[in-house]
């Protein structure tokens, strides 16, 4: 059976006997499927594939094309060194470490999403935060890759874009806001003086609902859209929709830049993309 892993396991590796120097990434998604393989420094990537779906779909019709892409895509059925699979879903919760009990799981799910009763829910640990990210990974996923791959991690992408822009921003000063974009969604994170004042994850039809949602929690907030300092990253570039209206009502826009080691020029995207593939590691 595969568990729920903690943030700070990320150095455990499957039970594969054969040392291959490669890592397997898999993001999931109701909306879309991603992968990326990479070394094991994240040096060279010789691998990536997105998968967008028209749209939203249930997680036993997610599977089925997970199925498909693994089957059809001669170098994700080789063996990997390290798996890992991100959950971007919007159903979950932050928790403070000191408050969270985990026979009471579905309690920080219940009152905001929409569960049911035979769901599994885990959670990651933030560590050096205090913060715990509950939620509900697919199980049905989770099976196959574990009887394709053998052992592997899996955490939600709200604790991987917290972690790292936490890391990043623990010495900051005044308030920031980043906004981690998808195809459909959108995650809004706010910090003041690096410390988390809030963590959200929004569903967007057109760039207006983009806008309005941005705006509506900055003004809730208090913070001045001429002003506030305003980091971007995911599915947005300079050209598309969401960026040029976001840019007409909020002037101090940037790019968030990965944190890590990844080399980001291997995948010839920009490095503000693929944040969760490229953070992880």
């Amino acid at each position: 059976m595969v568990t729920g892993q903690k943030f700070t396991t990320l150095q455990k590796t499957n039970n594969i006997a054969t040392q291959t120097n490669k890592r397997l990434s898999v993001q999931v998604s109701l909306t879309g499927l991603s992968f990326l393989v990479s070394s094991l420094d994240a040096k060279e990537v010789s691998f990536f594939s997105e998968k967008k779906f028209d749209s939203a779909r249930t997680p036993e019709e997610v599977l089925l094309q997970l199925e498909e892409e693994i089957t059809t895509q001669t170098v994700l059925q080789e063996d990997f060194e390290q798996v890992s699979v991100i959950y971007a879903t919007d159903v979950y919760s932050l928790a403070p470490s000191s408050l969270f009990d985990e026979t009471k799981a579905s309690d920080y799910l219940k009152f905001n999403s929409k569960i049911l009763a035979n769901d599994f829910i885990t959670h990651d640990t933030i560590e050096n935060y205090e913060m715990v990210v509950v939620y509900v990974p697919f199980v049905n996923i989770n099976n196959y890759l574990f009887d394709r791959y053998g052992s592997f991690q899996y955490y939600h992408a709200t604790t991987i874009l917290l972690k790292s822009l936490l890391d990043a921003e623990k010495h900051s000063s005044g308030a920031k806001v980043f906004v981690h974009v998808l195809d459909s969604t959108f995650d809004l994170i706010v910090l003041q003086d690096g410390r988390l004042q809030l963590c959200n994850t929004y569903t967007y039809k057109t760039p207006e609902d983009f806008l309005y949602y941005i705006l509506f929690c900055m003004e809730q907030l208090k913070l001045n859209p001429d002003t506030i300092e305003t980091c971007v990253c995911g599915a947005i570039t300079e050209k598309d929709a969401n960026f040029e209206i976001l840019y007409q009502y909020i002037r101090n826009i940037s790019f968030v830049q990965p944190t890590g080691n990844f080399n980001s020029a291997t995948m010839n995207d920009a490095a503000h993309q693929h944040f969760l593939l490229k953070n992880h590691l």
